[in-house]
């Protein structure tokens, strides 16, 4: 736990290091990023033969400092919260899944800075603040706290002026043995 917080303080204290040359994907200056979108929570383990998933809303921001048109660095926090889907099946017992979280960190986005559609990815390091529930036929997890992820991101930014994204987001939370997520469209606007 002590090196999970370690290692999130140098990632943001790399990250503000380095505000000061840089500019936002795949346009110059400083931005903030705002998504929203449907948010999915799912069990990680693939032996489990019950399709299992949760939903519910997703929104995060982002402050947007673009080193090159092509590589970025993006600090975020934001929220997820998702219910168990009910189950149908009245032979199996009540599987379900779920989050309830605030989650903080930062990414390092890759872009093809191409005119009107940029593809891009992004991965990096930050915590899941809140509740967890995982009950699966191989797993009984149920965790309030603190958990580490690994978000992933890809997607594209759309436009003449590439403020508008349109992405798919996750975070795997290996700890609770799930990852959250989801379909979310974003708007950036500059702030200098």
């Amino acid at each position: 736990m002590t090196s999970t917080l370690r290692n999130l303080i140098l990632v943001l204290i790399s990250t503000f290091f380095f505000s000061n040359s840089t500019n936002a994907q795949p346009r110059k200056g400083k931005f903030i990023n705002i998504t929203a979108g449907l948010g999915i929570t799912a069990s990680d383990y693939e032996e489990d033969n019950v399709e299992l998933d949760g939903s519910g809303f997703y929104a995060q921001g982002e402050y947007v400092w673009g080193i090159t048109k092509w590589f970025g660095l993006r600090p975020y926090a934001g929220v997820i919260f998702t219910s168990p889907a009910k189950n149908t099946n009245t032979d199996q017992p009540d599987y379900k899944i779920s989050t309830k979280a605030f989650l903080l960190g930062g990414k390092a986005r890759i872009c093809a800075p191409i005119p009107w559609i940029a593809p891009f990815i992004e991965t990096g390091f930050g915590a899941s603040i809140g509740s967890f529930e995982t009950y699966t036929p191989s797993t009984n997890i149920k965790k309030s706290g603190i958990v580490t992820h690994v978000p992933f991101s890809f997607g594209l930014a759309l436009g003449p002026k590439h403020n508008i994204e349109a992405a798919f987001t996750y975070y795997y939370q290996s700890s609770v043995d799930q990852f959250c997520g989801a379909v979310a469209v974003g708007y950036s606007f500059p702030i200098d």
